[in-house]
């Protein structure tokens, strides 16, 4: 079943949630070159982001770019990103691709 709208949110999360993974920004940076990378913020859920824009639902996806919660990633992004050598959260929903930064836990 690959039509979106056929999907239920659960469905179209689980698939979701298979195509997310951590990768190196040295992966992401030719699709920055083409501005189809964008953050969402830590604190929103990458995937609720990827299924408002796989559902078009533009209303809740201008409501998180208006509070600057998903954003198109910056050139201070990506410099930051290049020069740490970050690894991000990521996920694509043609024809972008959603990132976030997490949480790097320290072992003790």
């Amino acid at each position: 079943m690959n039509d979106i709208s056929l999907q239920t949110d659960e469905e179209l999360r689980a698939h979701l949630h298979g195509e997310t993974s951590k990768l190196p920004w040295t992966e992401l940076e030719k699709h920055f070159a083409r501005g189809v990378v964008f953050k969402v913020e830590k604190g929103l859920d990458i995937l609720d982001v990827a299924i408002v824009i796989a559902r078009d639902d533009k209303d809740s996806l201008k409501t998180w770019i208006d509070e600057k919660k998903v954003m198109a990633a910056e050139t201070e992004d990506a410099q930051k990103w290049h020069d740490t050598s970050a690894s991000l959260w990521s996920v694509v929903v043609a024809p972008f691709i959603l990132v976030q930064e997490f949480e790097r836990k320290l072992d003790s």
